[in-house]
Formats: C-alpha cells, sequence, structure tokens
C-alpha cells in the first residue's frame, strides 16, 4: 500500500474511532461494531495502529512535536523534600530517613530509588532521564 493511501485509510479510521469511542454510554465496543458493520479485527488493527503513532509522536518521534516540545523545555531543578512515615514529624527532623536502595548518577542529574519504586517506574524515569542528557 502506497503512503497516500495508507494515509487516507488512517484519517478514515480515525474518524471511525472516534465515533466509537463516543458511543453511547452503556453501549458495548462490539456491539457499536456490529451496528456499524465494522470488523473488529480491522478495527482493533487501525485501532492499534493509531495508538502507536499518538505515541510516537509523544514521544518525540514526530519531527513538529519535538519542536514544539523542545522549545517549550524549562530548564529542570530538583529539591528535596522532607516527608514522613508512622509516627515521625512531617518536618524532615529526621534526615536520614530515606535511605535509598539504588543511586543512578549521570554528569548532571542523580535519582535515588527505595524498595518501594517498581521497576516500571524507576525504567520510565531513567529512560527519561538518560534521553534529556
Amino acid at each position: 500500500m502506497d503512503k497516500i493511501t495508507h494515509e487516507v485509510r488512517l484519517a478514515n479510521w480515525k474518524k471511525i474511532v472516534e465515533r466509537c469511542q463516543a458511543r453511547p454510554e452503556g453501549q458495548t465496543t462490539r456491539q457499536w461494531l456490529d451496528d456499524n458493520g465494522i470488523s473488529s479485527k480491522s478495527y482493533y488493527y487501525w485501532l492499534r495502529k493509531i495508538r502507536k503513532l499518538a505515541y510516537d509522536q509523544s514521544a518525540g518521534t514526530n519531527t513538529a512535536v519535538s519542536t514544539v516540545a523542545s522549545e517549550a523545555e524549562a530548564p529542570v531543578s530538583f529539591a528535596e523534600i522532607p516527608f514522613s512515615v508512622g509516627n515521625e514529624s512531617s518536618c524532615g527532623s529526621d534526615k536520614s530517613a530515606f535511605q535509598p536502595t539504588a543511586v543512578v548518577k549521570t554528569d548532571r542529574a542523580s535519582i535515588a530509588f527505595s524498595n518501594g519504586a517498581t521497576p516500571e517506574l524507576m525504567a520510565a524515569i531513567i529512560w527519561e532521564v538518560l534521553k534529556n542528557a
């Protein structure tokens, strides 16, 4: 399929997905697809493509989106925020209360993780720091 054909189909399926997403409350996707004569296999194929395109654009692979994002970037500053556990004071009187399990450092950033951080959260944070380092 050539690029123009793909773009026309993509635009058409974006409209179909938007209409399905705006279906009446209580109506399932399957009911809406059946009522509109749309194959669920085709719908989910194009939904996956549209979501991937949106993700790629938000991740900065689209030059127009990445240009806007880079213009909007502001310097990042970090601050240590005291917190309490149990009956401890929330004023941060015990500055040694936080003991990181892992620390990731680059030339311009340092991230400390505790045992409570999920692997997904750690990966997302590390990816963002390294991407912008």
